[in-house]
């Protein structure tokens, strides 16, 4: 299998570089920037791609990497401050802009190019920099440019090292895509062939070739763990995958039934622990976010330990995605950790359990893809993402049964309008969220001081980026009242009309 290599220099726009290849039908993998040369040669790369980055090249500190990735031979693209380190880092010059520009601009190509091969003279692109290239390296030509940048885009005039000023990877590019497509297939050479049915064959071989035991399978109720369950299952056969599903009492109403029926439905045992009492013990008094992560996190390996007495197992999987890992493991240099994931970074010694993750380099639109290859049931393969730590990180604040009934009775509210009026399929993720303040409210003839709850629904294609979803007026008007009337302790709703980035899509 062919693939590209992403080398991260901290860009937000990173993770959708790998996307697009891989919309393209090329597997893709996100490395960090200062990655040793040899490991860039061991991976084998058929085509290299440099993302953008928030820095300048001739700041302290600024990201690099070793100048012999040059000399390997493999095709490389340089996106934004990519093309900016190729330059300097080759002998041409960059300096700083007298303005940063960010936003839509008109690319004027130049030069009868491979890469902008189907691209009109003149298209749509989008920028985000500070700086620009002045002065291109020896060997390099000019390709194309816009109003404000002399060289929008460059190429080696002997070697496939190309460069561009603009972000082909946002849908905002209006040919980006295209020219991508140009890179990887007629620059580099590469076939597609990567796409779920291929990736099903492949894992199926080496979960049978490389896991010789038992395996304990988390699952939450997502779609990710559960898509784990089914392959393992028939990969490895039902004597030798234990599924197993813990009550954290951070579920959604009625979610605990719901899960063993699916289950029950597929044919497959499933193996239920309710360790709600431990977990909201553990998390009492606690309204760090980050602490309940964690402390959710050593408890499900807690409760897993004491699970894995009963089995006959060597192994523990997981359901864990690409974003996952990617939001949670902070590269040397540019990238920063977003929030911590209880169920990425290893394993304790005393489980004495190896990690079995099986979808970690997938996005969750590409899960979703081999459960419905799998006969996964339509209704739970679109379901909406459920976070790792449930509803601990939508009870902002103290977490008490209490709390979390209010939200649970609030949440299945929600839910259950958007089944009513057909929009829970046009929406990526839709959840409520308990606020730590309470507002005056009249109620009858009665003041009020209860709770403030507020709602979210956003539109993605794989959660890295989102935007909040446009309901009808009237919608949330039936919502609200439905809310307040029907919930015990709740007299006012908001609705949160905030896009990622700059927020997440979760609150905590």
């Amino acid at each position: 299998m062919q693939k590209v290599l992403i080398l991260d220099f901290g860009s937000q726009y990173t993770q959708l570089i790998a996307r697009r290849v891989r919309e393209l039908g090329v597997y893709s993998e996100i490395l960090p920037c200062n990655v040793d040369i040899k490991k860039i040669q061991d991976y084998s790369a058929s085509a290299i791609i440099l993302s953008g980055g928030p820095s300048s090249v001739f700041e302290e500190g600024a990201p690099t990497l070793d100048k012999k990735i040059f000399e390997l031979g493999v095709p490389i693209l340089g996106i934004c401050y990519g093309l900016q380190l190729t330059s300097h880092l080759l002998g041409g010059k960059v300096v700083s802009s007298q303005h940063r520009e960010y936003g839509r601009a008109v690319l004027k190509v130049l030069v009868n190019d491979t890469l902008f091969d189907g691209v009109p003279k003149q298209t749509n692109v989008w920028m985000s920099h500070g700086d620009r290239v002045e002065k291109i390296p020896e060997g390099f030509v000019k390709l194309a440019e816009t109003s404000s940048i002399p060289f929008g885009a460059i190429k080696h005039t002997d070697s496939n090292i190309y460069g561009v000023q603009f972000h082909p990877e946002v849908h905002h590019s209006d040919f980006g895509k295209k020219i991508l497509g140009n890179f990887i297939f007629n620059v580099s050479g590469i076939k597609a062939d990567w796409d779920m049915a291929n990736f099903i064959k492949m894992e199926t071989q080496r979960l049978k070739d490389t896991v010789k035991g038992g395996v304990i399978c988390g699952v939450s109720g997502g779609v990710d763990s559960t898509v784990c369950a089914v392959l393992l299952k028939n990969a490895l056969g039902d004597d030798k995958v234990f599924p197993v599903f813990v009550n954290n009492g951070l579920l959604r109403k009625n979610e605990a039934e719901y899960v063993k029926s699916l289950f029950d439905s597929m044919g497959y045992k499933l193996y239920y622990y309710d360790e709600s009492e431990l977990f909201l013990k553990n998390l009492k008094g606690v309204d760090d976010p980050e602490k309940k992560r964690k402390i959710i996190g050593h408890t499900f390996i807690d409760v897993f330990y004491k699970a894995s007495k009963s089995f006959s197992a060597e192994y523990l999987a997981q359901g864990t995605l690409y974003p996952d890992v990617i939001e949670s493991v902070s590269f040397k240099g540019p990238s920063a950790t977003i929030k911590t994931h209880h169920n990425v970074g290893g394993l304790p010694d005393k489980l004495n359990l190896k990690l079995v993750e099986p979808f970690r380099e997938l996005f969750k639109d590409e899960v979703r893809e081999v459960g419905r290859q799998l006969g996964v049931p339509e209704e739970f393969i679109m379901r909406h993402p459920f976070p790792g730590p449930g509803l601990a990180v939508r009870v902002l604040g103290d977490l008490t049964k209490e709390r979390l009934d209010v939200l649970r009775d609030v949440d299945d509210i929600f839910i259950s309008m958007l089944f009513k009026h057909d929009l829970y399929s046009k929406i990526w993720q839709a959840f409520s969220v308990l606020l730590p303040v309470k507002s005056v409210g009249v109620m009858g003839d009665n003041r009020t001081y209860e709770n403030v709850v507020a709602l979210r629904a956003v539109t993605s294609v794989d959660g890295m980026t989102a935007d909040w979803y446009h309901f009808p007026h009237n919608f949330l008007a039936e919502v609200s009242n439905r809310i307040i009337n029907e919930v015990k302790g709740v007299n006012r709703v908001c609705y949160d009309i905030s896009s990622k980035p700059p927020a997440t899509i979760e609150w905590e």
